[in-house]
Parts: C-alpha cells; structure tokens; sequence
C-alpha cells in the first residue's frame, strides 16, 4: 500500500506542514514530524546547493534517532518541496541529492514532469503536486502524481483564487485519491473541516511561521501573530505569479498595497539567483495566508501541535454530539 494511503495511521493529525519560502528549515521539519505531522521545506532553501545534502543528513538522523528512542510514537514522514518552472537551474542536482536520502515525499510546484514522478517513484518515493484548479489537477494526475494539494483562496504563498467548498467537490467527481487542502486553516476545527470537505489532509503553512523553530525573524513572527485577514494583499509583483502577503512588509519596502502593479509571469525566475524575484529577490517582503487571527502567539511547534490536536478533538466531539 501506499505511503500517502497509510500516513493517517503514522501522524497524530491529518496535517501536512507546508514549506515556506526560506521559513522552514531542518530544526522546523524535524519538530513538525516528531510532533506528528509531516514536516516539509523547499529545497531551494538550502543554499548554496551543497547545503541540501548537509540538510537532508541532518533530518533523516534527527527522525531516525528519535524512532529508536520513541518506538511507541515514531516521527511522521518529511517532505521536500521542488520548484520545476523552467528557471530553477537547480532541479536536477537537488532532485540526485533528493534520490542519495530516498526522501519519502516529494511536493511538486509549478510544473509537472512525468520524468520527475518516475524518478521519485523509483527510489520508493511519492509525490504531491500543488494546483489551484481543476485544468492543472488533470494534467497533475495524467503526469504521474500520487496525491494532490488545492490551494485554494486564501492560501500563504502562491495561491488560487477557488473557494475549497468548489475546488476539492469538483476533483472530488473524478479523483479519489490522496488530497492535502490548503486555504486559511490554522486551526482544529480547521482540521477537522478540511475532512468534512472530502480531503484527506490539511495544508498548514502560515501558522507554522509564528513558531519558535521557523527560520523568520522576530518582526515577521510578530506581524503573523498581529495580523488578521484584512491585513493580506494578494499580488503577482513579486514572484510573477499571484500570492499573499502580509501588507505591514509592502508598506515597509515602500510600496503602496492598494495599487500594486501586476508583473510579468515570464519573468518568474526560480533560478540560483534568487527564488521567484530575479536579480530583485523580495527577501523582506512576507508570504501570509488569511487564517492567521487565529494565531495569537509565538510559540514551540509541538504546542501549536498540541493545540490543534486538542481543537481538533473538541471539534470531533461537538459533531458527533
């Protein structure tokens, strides 16, 4: 059986932490998958390139020493996010390293290469491609993808513009396998809502930035925990393709959020020199989805974890009456 098909019996929550542009990092991955959800990073974070090889090191003997000193509660599985737009330079060298430390699972964005989930699937591994609609699920699952993630309005990072509501019933019609919602949860009820909706797992990102673990810095933790959804400003500026972002970071690097001008998608460049900006990498400018009012400190990722599992229970128990 599939590794996406047994992961609900191998996590403490249906939660899959979402890899954050330059955020996430071994120290977040491993706290994510020993508190019992699946960890995952881009891997043009690691830079130079060289740097993902000591990464990759680093979170397999982390996850394999803790399931030798905690056998009644192994660590979930991690994920490694790969850019495949034609301008990451980097794909086929990240992919080999990806192949030395058989990573379990491989999160696709930005293109779909039938060459890319053969590769996977032969080190044992699977993958996850992210769409915002329906056309791009298609074409997702015609090239080999194991699972899919919508990502849908309200959504950190690079998102659609679908309500989850539309999205994941109209892939439901055709698709029955693995599906990873994203959009705005933050929450346990959250949680438990994205199984109501028919997906298997929820797509946690822009809470994981106001941990303790993540790689941000103490303003940008402080702007999640601060923020509510008014304060996000959806814009293609600054990567070429649309996303979220918190406003109080485009006021800041001079801008004005409520006359962005749109940018030029075949400008997108995920090469080594800089994610998603160019030669002009928007560094300081902060990815944010919209459900981050209910984030109200900064803390440890095992006890935000702990505190969606206690809402998420709660939830449960509400429902069933």
């Amino acid at each position: 059986m599939s590794l996406l098909k047994t992961l609900p019996g191998r996590m403490r929550l249906p939660v899959i932490g979402a890899p954050l542009f330059i955020i996430s990092n071994p120290k977040l991955v491993i706290a994510q998958c020993t508190a019992g959800i699946v960890g995952s990073f881009p891997a043009l974070n690691a830079r130079p390139q060289s740097q993902l090889d000591e990464w990759l090191d680093e979170i397999t003997s982390a996850l394999r020493d803790w399931d030798e000193e905690h056998p009644d509660r192994p660590a979930a599985p991690f994920a490694v996010n790969q850019i495949v737009h034609r301008s990451n330079d980097r794909l086929e060298a990240d992919m080999q390293t990806c192949e030395k430390y058989r990573v379990p699972l491989v999160i696709t964005s930005l293109g779909a290469r039938v060459e890319l989930n053969q590769a996977v699937h032969g080190w044992g591994g699977e993958t996850l491609h992210d769409i915002i609609n329906v056309r791009f699920a298609r074409k997702a699952l015609e090239k080999g993808a194991d699972g899919l993630i919508p990502v849908c309005a309200g959504a950190g990072g690079h998102a659609g513009r679908l309500s989850p509501f539309a999205l994941v019933r109209e892939i439901r019609e055709f698709y029955g396998g693995p599906v990873a919602l994203s959009g705005s949860i933050s929450t346990g009820e959250g949680v438990l809502a994205a199984e109501a909706l028919g997906a298997d797992f929820a797509y946690i990102g822009s809470a994981f930035i106001a941990t303790a673990e993540a790689r941000a810095s103490e303003d940008y933790k402080q702007a999640i925990v601060d923020g509510k959804a008014d304060d996000i400003v959806y814009s293609s500026l600054f990567t070429g393709v649309h996303g979220n972002y918190l406003k109080r970071s485009i006021e800041n690097a001079g801008l004005d959020p409520d006359d962005l001008p749109e940018s030029d998608p075949s400008k997108m460049n995920f090469g080594s020199s800089g994610l998603g900006g160019g030669k002009k990498a928007w560094k300081d400018i902060w990815g944010s989805g919209q459900g981050i009012g209910a984030i109200q400190e900064v803390v440890p990722t095992g006890s935000y974890v702990d505190r969606l599992a206690r809402e998420y229970e709660a939830a449960r128990r509400r429902m069933l009456g």
